[in-house]
Parts: structure tokens; sequence; C-alpha cells
């Protein structure tokens, strides 16, 4: 690797974006670990064993092997991607943890 301005610029920009990607991936595992088993069946998803697997080892595999070309890193992130946003609505829908908009005197605000 070089040591130049850009390039140097470059690898820093890379390395906040690998960091980012690996906090979601925290989140979405977080998130998973933290719903209820039977939400999952209910939804009509995968198990949450299969879920937490999937993206434990998209965690486990950032934090020591991770890297942009990496398959496995972004097969993690696509993991992740599809979590958050096909699963986990599912899953507030089916447990009823959706939030409800609030009534004021007038009316929902």
């Amino acid at each position: 690797m070089g040591n130049g301005l850009i390039t140097g610029t470059f690898f820093s920009v890379l390395h906040v974006i690998l960091l980012a990607l690996l906090v979601f991936k925290i989140f979405a595992f977080a998130d998973a670990a933290l719903r209820p088993a039977p939400a999952y069946l209910a939804a009509g998803k995968l198990t949450k064993v299969a879920w937490l697997l999937f993206l434990g080892i998209a965690v486990v595999v950032d934090v020591f092997f991770g890297g942009v070309t990496s398959i496995l890193t972004i097969l993690g992130t696509v993991a992740a991607i599809v979590y958050v946003v096909d699963v986990r609505p599912a899953l507030r829908q089916s447990s009823g943890t959706r939030r409800e908009p609030r009534d004021g005197p007038y009316g929902p605000w």
C-alpha cells in the first residue's frame, strides 16, 4: 500500500466503512437475539437459530478476517441487510411490538 495522501485517505475511508458495516451487523445480531423464537415461525421466516448463526458468523468473520474483497464479508453484509429490511419488520408486526401513533388533544401528532 502506498503512503500518499490520496491512498492514505482512501484506506482511511475504507476502514470507516468496514467499521460501520461491522456495527450494522452487530446491531442485526443483537436484534435477532432479542426477538422471541415463536415470532420467527409466526412471521413465516427462518428460525431464530438460523438467523443467529448467519449473523453471528458474519460478525466473527468481520472481526477476524474482514476485508472489502472478502466474499464472506459481502455475504454477511447481504444477510444483515436481508434481516433488517425483510425479517425484522415481519417480526415486529407478528409480535405486536409496532408502535402506534400517539394521539394528542386534537388528534394524532
